[in-house]
């Protein structure tokens, strides 16, 4: 299965596309976590990616779509894998096309832009394995240290409140036509944002038919 989340930054995605990787068995692919583990390394792509991140735009297609070829012909992926994070854009959905990458299903996950500001405030996430959580609806089970891999939790820059708004700013622009992009080829489908992470599980696994 090939399944791509859609959504808001802050909506979710990161949080339940690890829910469904353990669920259906196949990897996913967060090009954000991706992005940011060549930021901490200091790799000349990551350095070029922060410039942007910083500012809260978008990583340029070419950049992004290129990292995410290496990525999708390793092993793990040969039985299906989540996107989380790409395509953000027209283009990159076009480009994945013509590289015959094709998906079962396209999941938006719809949530407020107020309800995405007073949410990211309280995300934090590993700054060792980029593993993601919340203060309030996934708390680590010891303050401020990771789960999975014992790292340190932050909260990461593009989090504030004003990087937050310019993020939504960019995601209405570029990314939120890709829902239209993808009713067109009939495989999207919407799932209003639950009260619980575990509904909007219940929810998008509904949809998946599991």
């Amino acid at each position: 299965m090939k399944l791509i989340l859609l959504g808001a930054p802050g909506a979710g995605k990161g949080t339940q596309s690890a829910i469904l990787a353990e669920k259906l068995n196949i990897p996913t692919i967060s090009t954000g976590n991706m992005l940011r583990t060549a930021i901490k390394e200091r790799t000349p792509f990551g350095l070029r990616a922060e410039e942007y991140m910083k500012a809260g735009q978008l990583v340029p297609d070419e950049m992004v779509i290129e990292m995410l070829y290496v990525r999708v012909a390793e092993a793990d992926c040969a039985n299906g894998y989540i996107l989380d994070g790409v395509p953000r854009t027209i283009a990159q959905a076009e480009s994945l096309e013509q590289a015959g990458i094709v998906f079962d299903d396209v999941i938006s996950i719809e949530i407020s832009d107020a309800e995405i500001v007073t949410r990211m405030s309280n995300r934090r996430v590993c700054e060792r394995c980029g593993a993601s959580y919340h203060l309030v609806a996934v708390p680590p089970k010891q303050e401020g240290i990771c789960d999975k891999c014992g790292g340190a939790l932050i909260r990461r820059g593009d989090d504030e409140p004003e990087t937050v708004q310019a993020r939504l700013n960019v995601y209405h622009q570029e990314t939120e036509p890709l829902k239209e992009f993808y009713a067109e080829r009939g495989n999207l489908s919407s799932v209003e944002n639950q009260p619980t992470v575990e509904e909007t599980s219940r929810a998008i696994l509904r949809i998946l038919n599991r």
